[in-house]
């Protein structure tokens, strides 16, 4: 099974959808809640709640923390999990709670994924479970 699909651009613009949005200005936060869609080119990221930290020095978005049942895909793989951590500035994004990854008739299941998204590269821990689909011609 393949992750090369898990690459995204953490450079690239981010938007976001919600129902709600409240702003902390003194710790430099957003929270996005209700029916939270985030995207940024082919990732897209869907939540109940997400809050935005932005960076102190550039006032760009450093780090969502996504919770509330979270969804991510990409154009080819699709991941689910209780709550996740996407860090824009390394590029690290950590799904955290009954994660299971799905590429095809493939599957993975773990307590916790680790995804580089500037290489595609994952490591995933916690009672780790893979089930292969298999291409028969």
């Amino acid at each position: 099974m393949s992750l090369r699909g898990l690459a995204a651009d953490p450079t690239a613009a981010v938007e976001i959808t919600a129902d709600a949005l409240t702003v902390n200005q003194g710790s430099r936060s957003a929270v996005f809640a209700g029916n939270v869609v985030i995207g940024q080119g082919e990732l897209r990221i869907a939540a109940g709640r997400v809050e935005v930290i932005y960076s102190d020095e550039t006032g760009d978005i450093a780090r969502l923390d996504a919770s509330g049942g979270v969804t991510f895909a990409t154009e080819t793989e699709a991941a689910e999990a209780t709550g996740a951590v996407y860090d824009l500035t390394s590029g690290i994004l950590t799904l955290n709670g009954d994660v299971l990854l799905t590429q095809g008739a493939s599957a993975l299941s773990a307590d916790r994924m680790v995804v580089n998204l500037n290489d595609g590269t994952a490591q995933m821990d916690g009672r780790v479970r893979t089930v292969f689909g298999q291409t028969g011609e």
